[in-house]
């Protein structure tokens, strides 16, 4: 296989296919199991707080497992840690698929929250040593869409097969969704082969004492920072948002989900346009904080009610665009602050700052609506976007680390 900074265009885009494949697999299982929840209640008498909690519980062990992976990846190599998360998640699937008390749905969310924490740690080694660097910011914006996209298909295929076939039906469909791709991959795993970080690390230059040294440093804890506070303002709008329109707009189901729709599919187009921008970027920092500021702007006039509720699809899409036109750029600033020999540990450890933000907001957020403080909401947003701004600019060395 053609090394990173020789390979064609076709090289690369293939070694870019196949992780943005095994990504959108995983955001795919993220959701397809919640999106039938009304028959898992009716069928197995259970209520919507245990349901929740299985949600819960799959990121809390996902948040907890993916720095793990990322030791494993660098330990074992990125290509057997992604096929073991693989095997994994489709596992959760088929125990979900096959449940028949609660028990089994927590075995399910364990064992599928195990697998999801794998995918950040390898799916960045292997693009960070596999893609031409000349082409890397678009193999992280693919990298993104590939999630969007999972997330889009997973409420289709599920209530469709569910129909069909019924819940049990739709999630051991969705394991031999996971099946094909598992063979795909397997199939073309030459390409995603990457040796060991920890065999390329220089003889006598310190273990885990050093690694964990590592984690702790300022800027590796930045970007943690900075992932965390995404996460809040992402789990604000994907499950919250509608019911915030609703309350501080009276605007109706149907025009809040026009507007949430238009903010998902504004943040894809923004990832898309964003690995343009990143691969002629110099400076991904200034980038990202552009990016934030805008988007901050977008939902404070939100919070403020200024605008009559027809406009909300307009400043939502406008927002998410802002949002995601960062993604790309985001990433080479994690790579900044990446040494040679930690990609998998320290991706993991930073991308688990998304499960640590969904974990710890949801709470919050249902309190203040509780509370009848809808501005709120979005008022959090904002603070949100403007903390990443302080990550980012808090950051030691901000430009992009040479491979």
């Amino acid at each position: 296989m053609s090394a990173a900074g020789t390979q064609t265009l076709v090289q690369s885009a293939r070694i870019i296919g196949l992780v943005a494949l095994a990504h959108g697999l995983s955001h795919f299982y993220q959701i397809a199991t919640a999106v039938v929840f009304p028959l898992i209640k009716d069928d197995l008498q259970v209520s919507y707080a245990l349901l929740g909690a299985t949600v819960a519980l799959y990121y809390v062990v996902s948040g907890v497992c993916q720095t793990l992976a990322g030791f494993a990846a660098d330990r074992f190599g990125a290509r057997r840690v992604l096929f073991a998360g693989l095997a994994l998640s489709t596992a959760g699937a088929v125990l979900a698929g096959s449940a028949h008390s609660y028990s089994m749905l927590l075995a399910a969310a364990v064992v599928g929250g195990i697998g999801n924490s794998v995918f950040h740690p390898c799916d960045f080694s292997i693009l960070n040593a596999r893609v031409d660097k000349a082409r890397l910011g678009y193999a992280f914006s693919w990298h993104g869409i590939a999630g969007y996209l999972g997330y889009a298909v997973a409420p289709v295929y599920s209530v469709g097969m569910a129909a069909a076939f019924g819940w049990r039906g739709a999630l051991l469909g969705a394991a031999a969704v996971g099946a094909v791709v598992i063979l795909f991959l397997f199939l073309n795993r030459a390409w995603i082969y990457v040796e060991p970080a920890d065999r390329r690390r220089e003889t006598g230059r310190g273990g885990l004492a050093t690694d964990l040294k590592l984690l702790a440093s300022a800027p590796v804890l930045m970007c943690f920072g900075y992932f965390v506070f995404i996460a809040v303002a992402f789990v604000a709008m994907q499950n919250f948002g509608m019911v915030t329109m609703g309350m501080l707009y009276g605007a109706s189901p149907a025009l809040a989900s026009t507007a949430l729709t238009a903010y998902l599919l504004g943040g894809a187009a923004g990832i898309f346009t964003g690995g343009f921008v990143a691969v002629r970027a110099t400076r991904h920092d200034l980038v990202a904080v552009t990016g934030m500021a805008v988007s901050a702007g977008f939902m404070f006039v939100l919070a403020s009610a200024w605008i009559p509720a027809a406009m909300l699809p307009v400043f939502l899409a406008a927002s998410g665009f802002a949002t995601g036109i960062t993604n790309p750029s985001r990433d080479f600033i994690v790579r900044a602050a990446t040494p040679a020999g930690a990609t998998g540990k320290v991706y993991g450890f930073v991308y688990s700052g998304l499960d640590v933000g969904s974990m710890l907001t949801p709470v919050f957020f249902g309190w203040l609506l509780d509370r009848g403080q809808a501005d709120a909401v979005f008022y959090t947003v904002v603070v949100a976007l403007v903390l990443t701004i302080g990550m980012v600019l808090n950051l030691p060395g901000r430009k992009p680390a040479v491979a």
